[in-house]
């Protein structure tokens, strides 16, 4: 089936041929993104930001052009007669189109330039563990995101529009509800397994050093393992770790070289070729189209998670690693599978959200949930904000950070101005362990699965239940077509306890 076949609609050909000229500028504007964060010069961000603030205005002019409106509005009357994915096409364009009908052109470009900005300055305080270099950015990225959140509206809460922005249809409301039922079941789990030492709180591999060309041998293996086409895509190295879906067949994913406790980085990196394979699996004939994207970031983290997780952190995948690790590695021989296992799941408060296990990692969003939460709200100053997220880390977790960097520093998020993104994570987490068991279902237990190494027949799976519809639905209803229910956070709490209550 070729992209021709499936829009036949002659309003949506002419949405479609107008909108190749916006999938462009995204193109663009992805690529000089990736760029940011990876090769690009250090002083060139004022530039990469002006830049990206021009490209992104034209964008909108270009979704605010009255005639392509016109041609909106026409596909909106005639829903009834349009396919499936016509009508994917309309719903996608049509949130588009609201959202920047809402925000103002001067806002988009300041935000656009105040990212750049904020995001070099929290490289640097990173660095140097230093909070007041990006406390001025902060508190602009804070500012904007609370007058983006104003002109977008809301019914019951301003943080409501941003989260909405990342996992449509998300409130305020609904994340606390879910987050709170997860901390209430997943505590007293994190408590007995800790206290009682089932799995180890350390590990002596965590301070040996790594080789750092090793180490890339043994994360391109693992991604090769896992059959991840390098003519498509790419791995590299940042500052924190991402994806970058460019396009349909340009993926990039990227890790961080610590040089020492190697599962950081191989962890990073399977957890990033979860969001990649999404972007990959989308339908082709969806390229150059509103629906190449996937349906929402709660989704996409489910698939990063899955990956990372209930995929990498198992005893089955210990075994298969093993022999790759010491290929290229000079001191795994002397540790048996078991011994890695309890290094990969080591169970112990940390203060760096994305080296934290699996029992702790949701207590890490819920922190930044309730701070981004008083951010928007005006209920929590940037002069606070770190004697904020340490009380919250000594509440949630006992342990108080000691310096920025392992504290409200680690994260690029709010450089970027991603206030809202956080809560995608727990839902990802949530989402990972219900698909599991639609897939368990389908195709037998997951541990046979992955010893018997059938990697394609997992991705086909998730091609066929989540990769290949790309944005065609909402969420909630990508979420019941593939699982036959809404989000139930208690196939995760199930996979959490089966696990580490019965190791």
């Amino acid at each position: 089936m070729s992209s021709t076949d499936i829009f036949q609609n002659e309003t949506i050909k002419e949405i479609l041929e107008h909108y190749r000229v916006i999938w462009a500028l995204g193109h663009a504007s992805s690529l000089m993104g990736w760029d940011s964060e990876t090769y690009m010069p250090k002083q060139a961000y004022m530039d990469r930001g002006t830049a990206s603030s021009e490209l992104s205005v034209l964008s909108r002019k270009l979704l605010l052009d009255e005639n392509f409106l016109a041609k909106l509005d026409k596909a909106k009357d005639m829903m009834d007669d349009l396919n499936e994915y016509e009508r994917g096409v309309v719903r996608v364009l049509d949130r588009a189109v609201k959202i920047y009908r809402a925000l103002p052109e001067d806002l988009i470009r300041e935000m656009a330039i105040a990212r750049e900005e904020a995001r070099v300055h929290w490289v640097q305080a990173r660095y140097k563990s230093d909070f007041n270099i990006f406390k001025p950015y902060l508190e602009r990225n804070i500012n904007l995101s609370r007058k983006a959140a104003e002109y977008l509206g809301y019914e019951e809460d301003r943080y409501d529009a941003l989260l909405d922005l990342f996992e449509e249809g998300l409130t305020y409301r609904k994340a606390k509800s879910i987050l709170d039922q997860v901390a209430s079941q997943v505590k007293p789990i994190f408590e007995k397994v800790y206290n009682e030492e089932l799995f180890p709180s350390k590990h002596t591999l965590e301070d040996v050093k790594y080789d750092i060309e090793a180490m890339k041998k043994v994360n391109k293996e693992v991604l090769d393992l896992l059959n991840y086409p390098w003519e498509r895509a790419r791995l590299d190295v940042s500052a924190h770790p991402f994806t970058t879906g460019i396009s349909l067949d340009d993926v990039r994913i990227t890790t961080r070289y610590e040089g020492y406790d190697f599962r950081r980085t191989l962890y990073s990196v399977l957890h990033e070729y979860g969001h990649a394979l999404y972007d990959l699996q989308i339908d082709p004939n969806f390229k150059y189209t509103p629906l190449e994207g996937g349906a929402s970031l709660g989704i996409h983290e489910s698939q990063s998670r899955f990956w990372e997780n209930i995929i990498g952190r198992s005893r089955e995948f210990t075994s298969i690693l093993k022999p790759i690790l010491d290929k290229h590695l000079d001191f795994t021989a002397k540790y048996d599978e078991e011994e890695l296992y309890k290094y990969f799941n080591i169970v112990r408060p940390t203060f760096i959200r994305v080296d934290s296990d699996q029992l702790t990692y949701d207590f890490h969003i819920i922190l930044r949930f309730r701070m981004e939460h008083m951010f928007i709200n005006g209920e929590l100053t940037v002069d606070d904000a770190p004697e904020t997220w340490n009380n919250m880390m000594e509440e949630f977790l006992g342990i108080r950070p000691k310096k920025d960097s392992e504290g409200i520093l680690q994260d690029i998020h709010w450089s970027i101005g991603l206030m809202g993104y956080f809560p995608t994570y727990t839902l990802g987490n949530i989402l990972s362990a219900q698909i599991s068991r639609v897939l368990e279902k389908e195709l037998g237990k997951i541990s046979n699965l992955i010893l018997e190494k059938r990697f394609t027949d997992i991705q086909e799976f998730l091609k066929e239940k989540i990769h290949r519809y790309g944005g065609m639905y909402k969420p909630e209803e990508l979420i019941r077509k593939a699982t036959g229910e809404g989000i139930n956070p208690s196939y995760y709490i199930e996979y959490l306890r089966n696990k580490f209550l019965s190791p």
